[in-house]
C-alpha cells in the first residue's frame, strides 16, 4: 500500500477491511498520519507472517525544517524554540557521520511506546510528560540529499533498523548542530523487501491486488519440498537441515510455489516456526 496522508495506518487497515469484508487484516510498521509511502498489509492467514515483514532495514526521504524545536518533533506540534541558523551543507554532513551506526534514541512522547501500561501518545494528548528510557536503533545510512541556499531546510536519504523514530533523528540532529530542527514531511520509500512500485494507491486496492503469500517472507532463503517433506511439513515435524542454512536461520518451505511453513534451523534439523493451514 502507499498510504496517503492524513490517515492513521490503523485508518488503512480499516478501509481494506472494508473491500475484502473480513475482520483479519494487519499492517507491519506504523506509519504517522501526516506520514506516505509503504505500508505492508496482510490479510487472513497471512497476518501470522506479518512478523517477517518487519524486520529488516527501512528506507526513508525525509524533510527537516531548521531552527525551529516543536513538542511533537514535527510540522504538527506547537513551537516551542526558535533559534538563528548559522549552518552550511558542510556543517551538517559532518554531523551526519556522528549518527550512522548504533545510537540510542529516546521515544517521543507522541509514540505508540508504553509507560505504566498506557501508550506515550496519549498521555502527551493531557499534556504530560514523563521519562522515557533510551532504545538502541541502527542507522545504516543517513545522507544529505537537498540543501536549500538559505540553510532553512534540507532533505535526508534515511536507511535504518525497525523502530527507529526519524523525527527524534531529525531533532537530535538539530541539536547537534545547535539550532534545532523539526520533521517536516517523512515518506517510506522501502520496506520489507518491498520498494515504491510495489506499492499502489488506497483507491486502487481489489481483491486482484493480493500479491502471493510468498512475498511476504521474499528476505528468506526458500527451500522447495518434494510431496514426502511436505508431508512431514503439514504435521509440523522436523526435516533434516541443507549445509547453506545458518544456525538458528530462518527458510520458507515451498511446494508448488506457495509458501506452506516457515521452518528454523536447530543443531542438525529444521524445525516449524510457522505453518500454514492447507
Amino acid at each position: 500500500m502507499d498510504k496517503p496522508a492524513g490517515m492513521t495506518s490503523h485508518d488503512v487497515v480499516d478501509r481494506v477491511r472494508e473491500i475484502f469484508a473480513t475482520r483479519k487484516v494487519g499492517h507491519a510498521g506504523t506509519l504517522d498520519p501526516d506520514a506516505t509511502g509503504i505500508l505492508v498489509l496482510g490479510l487472513g492467514t497471512a497476518t501470522r507472517l506479518l512478523p517477517f515483514a518487519q524486520e529488516g532495514p527501512k528506507r526513508y526521504a525525509a524533510e527537516a525544517v531548521f531552527g525551529r524545536t516543536t513538542t511533537t518533533q514535527d510540522a504538527s506540534g506547537e513551537v516551542i524554540e526558535t533559534k538563528p541558523v548559522e549552518v552550511d551543507e558542510k556543517d551538517i554532513r559532518r554531523a551526519l557521520a556522528r549518527f550512522v551506526g548504533e545510537i540510542e534514541q529516546i521515544p517521543p512522547m507522541v509514540s505508540a511506546v508504553r509507560v505504566d501500561g498506557e501508550r506515550l501518545y496519549k498521555k502527551a494528548r493531557r499534556g504530560e510528560t514523563v521519562e522515557r528510557k533510551p532504545r538502541s536503533v541502527t542507522i545504516h545510512d543517513f545522507a544529505l540529499t537537498a540543501f536549500d541556499d538559505k540553510g532553512v531546510s534540507a532533505s535526508f536519504d534515511v536507511v535504518c533498523s525497525p523502530g527507529t523514530y526519524v523525527r527524534t533523528l531529525v531533532h537530535d540532529l538539530g541539536q547537534e548542530l545547535g539550532c534545532g530542527a523539526h520533521l517536516a514531511g517523512l515518506r517510506r520509500t522501502e520496506a520489507s523487501g518491498f520498494r515504491e512500485g510495489d506499492a499502489m494507491p488506497l483507491a486502487e486496492v481489489t481483491p486482484q491486488a493480493l500479491r502471493p503469500t510468498l512475498e511476504i517472507v521474499r528476505s528468506l532463503p526458500e527451500l522447495t519440498l518434494d510431496l514426502e517433506a511436505a508431508a512431514l511439513v503439514g504435521d509440523g515435524r522436523p526435516l533434516p537441515v541443507a549445509d547453506d542454512i545458518e544456525e538458528a536461520g530462518k527458510v520458507a518451505l515451498v511446494l508448488d510455489g506457495e509458501l506452506v511453513a516457515v521452518y528454523e534451523r536447530k543443531g542438525s534439523k529444521l524445525v516449524a516456526h510457522k505453518v500454514l493451514p492447507r
